[in-house]
């Protein structure tokens, strides 16, 4: 058995008992599990207090004295043991509900004794409830003052009396049955370039420091060995797939797209766009499957460069398929690349869940024969009836919408897998694309097409609604089309349910017929009725959407130029931004105009100050990152994500950026790991398994 596999029950003061309590509650069941419990806050027990200093604003003290007795006292709620203890000057109270036959048995009144807790306060009287208790006089002073590491807990830990010391009493014993079996993990090159302490000496001083530097310097380390080895993995990944997947080699940028580039395209390509064509023209030609994750804000031009890059295909004898997440995406992709392609020599058709059975035939015939040179579609292109004569891209719009196990299928419908052009409106942060998709190439298109203005965003109080109601008048009468959003929490379907009706009562009163027309949609709703709906917004024959549900991403209404979002507050930053996304998509000024409570929290604040502020995408997700962390940003893109045990990803940029550069060099120079001074790093990399499903593995 690997050493750290143990139960840690075998470890002093715990025993099968506790040590089921611990699995149960905080998932500690092994000797590996029990080492990277880290502290999660330290306190200085370096200074001893005088009880007679004692007051309200102090919270966990240390204090030394002798016991002047102990007595068990019975109460309604049950017994309990209070005991008088006395620094000399003064005395306190310390009490126990628990365990106390015990401590009253051991407490020796002609002892000395360090006591720490914290501090209560009872008829202006301080007491300590269950205090820690150390005799000095078999225990040296020094190893009690210091700093002391402080672990997490649950009501049933400490109710089963696993408390603090128990807790440092096993990581102490721990330490030192596995001080052989701590064996550097890193390169002699790495350790020294960056002056990092042994592995064996960070585990002691993550949990046992002795001062602060010697912690500082503990945690860098740690957090260090996390990150870099999750870097090397995804390096190691990415190079895998450049050299060992192979896949279609398009030699040629022929007639198609070059005709279509110098005499069709409707506007000049901005840099960032011209970028991403040059990157996806150069891994088309490679070989080697392409795997793009192609990051870009709404209304950035994400589609001209898929449309682009599905034309390289085409000029080389293959077919591309474009996947959209739903069929008012798909059918919306499909009208823009027919308009687009209209003057060239490109057979285009769409297969979604409502094709004809005669029509659906009649397209997997001429899939199969070639015929068909692009197809668009949803979730129906994967179906196993849906076969090419030789597809040699697949573009997907939204990736998160699709499973791994979706985009797997499409594999299996060649010889080689086809090359892969993900796209996404939700920005990113920096710092989480680098942890989650290393292992993928990434592009970004930051710019806007020329002459798109930037939409226009206000803060708004219940006070203004009034205004607000003359402002949309005004903007219906220009003839434009307006969206109103209302939040939707699941676990409260009926309440929003009910916010949508009262809101739509009172715009109807506002907006009377025959002189407005207006549409509404809602979870209740069959999805043919709210396909239904938004196609009739989409034809102009109502000018107000009313929703609760978010606006599909990526639906392109010119002509909706307000997009006001009631309870502003309720919705996440995310949500915010693709919501004011739907709005600006025509060349004429757009507005956002954010409806909040009067008591709102200090992060939703935040959130609708950035809105007002910025309508940068990767700002925003900065931000939404450091307010609700990685987790939960990943959680609602993907099933899943590396769970990091000491690293940060919003705290520790700066040591991410520093592990990913030597991961690089790493993989750069020795991609196998075959040098002498790597085998450290080459035996822990081969212990690590990550139970982690990603969304990203496009692969």
């Amino acid at each position: 058995m690997d050493g750290f596999e143990r139960p840690i029950e075998i470890l002093k003061g715990i025993g099968p008992g506790r040590a089921k309590v611990l699995g149960e509650e905080l998932g500690l069941k092994t000797f590996r599990d029990f080492l990277f419990f880290f502290p999660y806050r330290y306190v200085d027990r370096s200074k001893f207090y005088s009880i007679n200093n004692l007051n309200k604003s102090n919270t966990d003290i240390q204090i030394k004295g002798k016991f002047l007795n102990t007595k068990i006292i019975q109460q309604k709620a049950g017994k309990r043991l209070s005991g008088t203890f006395s620094d000399g000057i003064s005395t306190i109270e310390l009490i126990w509900f628990r365990g106390f036959k015990w401590i009253k048995e051991n407490i020796d009144l002609e002892s000395e004794y360090v006591v720490y807790g914290k501090v209560n306060w009872f008829d202006n009287r301080p007491t300590i409830p269950h205090p820690e208790l150390t005799k000095i006089n078999n225990y040296n002073i020094k190893n009690i003052s210091g700093i002391y590491s402080i672990y997490s807990s649950t009501e049933k830990t400490l109710r089963y009396g696993i408390s603090q010391k128990i807790i440092r009493v096993a990581m102490n014993n721990l330490i030192d049955i596995l001080k052989d079996e701590l064996t550097e993990s890193l390169s002699n090159k790495i350790l020294s370039e960056l002056k990092l302490t042994s592995l064996k000496k960070s585990f002691s001083n993550i949990h046992f420091p002795k001062n602060d530097i010697d912690l500082a310097k503990a945690r860098f380390r740690l957090k260090f060995e996390e990150l870099f080895f999750i870097q090397v993995q995804l390096l190691k990944r990415h190079r895998n797939n450049k050299t060992k997947i192979k896949g279609y080699e398009f030699s040629q940028v022929g007639n198609l797209f070059n005709t279509y580039y110098k005499n069709h395209l409707p506007f000049d390509l901005t840099n960032d766009q011209k970028k991403v064509v040059k990157e996806i023209r150069k891994d088309l030609g490679t070989g080697s499957q392409m795997n793009r994750l192609l990051q870009g804000d709404v209304g950035s031009g994400k589609t001209m460069v898929a449309l682009l890059s599905m034309l390289i295909a085409l000029d080389n004898k293959y077919q591309a398929c474009f996947m959209a997440p739903t069929e008012i995406l798909a059918f919306q992709h499909y009208n823009n690349l027919k308009s687009m392609l209209n003057d060239l020599p490109v057979n285009i058709e769409i297969l979604t869940g409502s094709t004809k059975l005669s029509v659906r035939k009649n397209i997997h015939e001429k899939l199969l024969s070639g015929d068909i040179n692009i197809i668009v579609g949803t979730h129906s292109l994967i179906e196993d009836k849906v076969l090419f004569k030789n597809l040699g891209i697949v573009v997907i719009d939204e990736q998160h919408r699709f499973g791994v196990a979706q985009r797997a299928k499409l594999w299996y419908k060649n010889k080689f897998p086809p090359h892969v052009l993900v796209m996404t409106a939700t920005p990113i942060p920096r710092t989480l694309a680098m942890s989650i998709y290393g292992d993928l190439d990434f592009s970004i298109i930051k710019e806007l097409p020329p002459g798109r203005k930037k939409i226009k965003t206000f803060l708004m109080g219940e006070n203004k609604r009034l205004r607000v109601f003359k402002f949309l008048k005004e903007q219906i009468k220009l003839g434009k089309q307006i969206f109103i959003v209302y939040p939707l929490i699941e676990e409260s379907q009926k309440m929003d349910y009910k916010d949508l009706m009262d809101g739509y009562e009172s715009i109807c009163r506002e907006f009377p017929l025959p002189k407005y027309r207006i549409s509404v949609m809602h979870g209740k709703m069959k999805t043919e009725d709210k396909d239904y709906e938004m196609n009739r917004f989409l034809q102009g024959k109502s000018q107000i959407m009313v929703s609760t549900t978010v606006i599909e991403v990526g639906v392109d209404i010119p002509n909706a130029n307000v997009m006001v979002i009631e309870s502003a507050e309720r919705f996440g930053l995310s949500q915010l931004h693709q919501l004011r996304g739907r709005v600006g998509r025509g060349n004429e000024q757009s507005f956002c105009l954010l409806m909040k409570g009067k008591k709102i929290s200090n992060d939703a604040k935040l959130r609708l100050e950035t809105m007002a502020k910025t309508s940068d995408g990767f700002e925003i997700a900065e931000v939404d990152l450091k307010i609700r962390g990685p987790g939960d940003i990943a959680g609602t893109q993907q099933s899943g994500i590396i769970r990091l045990k000491i690293a940060d990803l919003v705290k520790d940029q700066e040591i991410l950026q520093i592990a990913r550069n030597y991961a690089r060099i790493l993989i750069q120079n020795d991609p196998n790991l075959n040098h002498e001074d790597n085998k450290n790093i080459k035996s822990e990399l081969n212990k690590i398994t990550y139970n982690k499903k990603i969304w990203n593995l496009i692969s």
